[in-house]
């Protein structure tokens, strides 16, 4: 009996390392990254190597979730304002696929589809900035997601070495967004380790140059 008191002792101090550990890292995110969170306007003397816009979940009738269709509608004011080169980087299996319908629906807004390159194994927020940086060559990034997603993409950059701005794509209320805010405080306590030791993404890394035709980037 005396085991198993120490034992629960042991855990519930750790438990409380745990959760301070996660609120203090949850606010270094917040006050180191929110000055680079700008507005469409805000960017507009501002240069970049590409926007990244960030997957998210796409319906089977190959249409784009209410968030992900946040991010596209930012995606698309901000590069009518800038030109520049977009990276759509999401998940791609084989029977699930976020980076067609992204591209798509830029497609479909007037982008031109060569401005447009594709990520396929975009399968979290790291792989995908890791990705922009080693796989397409970016040093300069804008980067659009929803606000709450943004603190942990830049530092991100940041730990890599980029020079990143952030434009927030918000929209009404999401269905579910309290378990994805609690979700996405853990989250960043695993981000906030692999950007001490930055391990390299294990996908397919061959180098695309953004100089380059995007459409070449489509078929995975």
């Amino acid at each position: 009996m005396k085991f198993f008191k120490v034992l629960i002792k042991f855990l519930l101090i750790v438990l409380g390392f745990f959760v301070v550990g996660t609120i203090f890292l949850n606010g270094f995110f917040y006050f180191t990254e929110k000055r680079h969170i700008k507005t469409v306007e805000e960017l507009e003397n501002e240069d970049c190597d590409a926007i990244l816009v960030l997957g998210c979940s796409v319906y089977s009738n190959m249409k784009p979730s209410p968030m992900l269709e946040d991010r596209l509608r930012k995606t698309v004011e901000l590069y009518q304002a800038k030109k520049s080169k977009i990276i759509v980087s999401g998940d791609h299996s084989d029977y699930y696929n976020e980076v067609e319908v992204m591209k798509n629906y830029l497609v479909d807004a007037g982008i031109p589809s060569s401005d447009i390159f594709v990520d396929h194994e975009g399968y979290s927020t790291y792989a995908s900035v890791y990705r922009a940086r080693y796989k397409f060559g970016v040093k300069k990034v804008f980067i659009v997601t929803q606000k709450y997603h943004l603190f942990r993409a830049l530092y991100i950059a940041d730990a890599l070495g980029m020079t990143a701005y952030g434009t927030a794509s918000e929209g009404d209320n999401y269905k579910g967004q309290f378990m994805r805010d609690i979700r996405e405080y853990i989250a960043r306590d695993k981000d906030f380790i692999q950007c001490i030791f930055l391990p390299k993404n294990e996908g397919n890394m061959d180098t695309v140059s953004l100089a380059s035709d995007g459409d070449a980037t489509d078929e995975k």
